[in-house]
């Protein structure tokens, strides 16, 4: 799903989607409900350039909160985030590219959960078109089967074998290292609408993060 000039239409691997009409009807009136500015910008001011971690929510904007505990704990770490909802995912990334020509960012990092998991490979593919590189992405249990393409250090993407999450596959053209791992058996056990606000899985999240940097 892609979201230009204010109007949506279905692209690509969303096409064969029509029963996801009337779902994004209502979620795009949560994210007018609950997200009065589309994107909430985090973190601290600063003219160095730095790295910048945009986090997308799933449907209806509340179901995954995870995203904003994510967000916070990187913040507490001085990186700076933005997190909004999937359907604003082309804007994003457009705002991202232009941070990273200015040389405001030097670092681009992409977290997902469900239909913001979903939509992250075509936010590589739109970012690497656009000339900015993704070191790092992070998809939380993709409700569809997708395919990466473009430029990306490494994603990762966490799903569970046994749920709704799907594995996603490798583009031939795809430049980077892609690493699918079934969170199934996670202590505590774990469920679709569960995994963004797991605390071990947020960890997991975090530490990759770190490890980039």
């Amino acid at each position: 799903m892609r979201l230009d000039g204010g109007c949506f239409r279905f692209a690509g691997t969303f096409a064969h989607r029509r029963w996801l009409r009337p779902l994004t009807a209502f979620a795009a009136i949560a994210l007018l409900l609950a997200v009065p500015g589309g994107a909430r910008a985090q973190g601290p001011s600063t003219s160095k350039p730095t790295a910048h971690v945009y986090l997308l929510r799933g449907v209806l904007n509340v179901f995954s909160m995870g995203m904003d505990q994510i967000a916070y704990k990187l913040e507490q770490r001085g990186i700076q985030t933005t997190v909004t909802n999937y359907l604003l995912w082309s804007s994003v990334a457009d705002d991202a590219a232009a941070a990273y020509k200015s040389g405001k960012v030097r670092t681009i990092i992409l977290v997902g959960h469900s239909s913001g998991a979903t939509v992250l490979p075509d936010m590589v593919e739109r970012l690497t078109r656009l000339g900015a590189p993704v070191k790092l992405a992070i998809g939380l249990d993709s409700v569809f089967q997708t395919t990466l393409t473009g430029k990306v250090g490494r994603y990762i993407n966490f799903y569970i074998g046994n749920g709704a999450g799907t594995r996603v596959a490798r583009g031939k053209n795809l430049q980077g290292e892609l690493s699918n791992v079934d969170v199934e058996n996670t202590p505590g056990g774990v469920g679709h609408i569960t995994i963004d606000k797991n605390e071990i899985i947020q960890q997991k999240v975090i530490n990759a993060i770190l490890s980039s940097l």
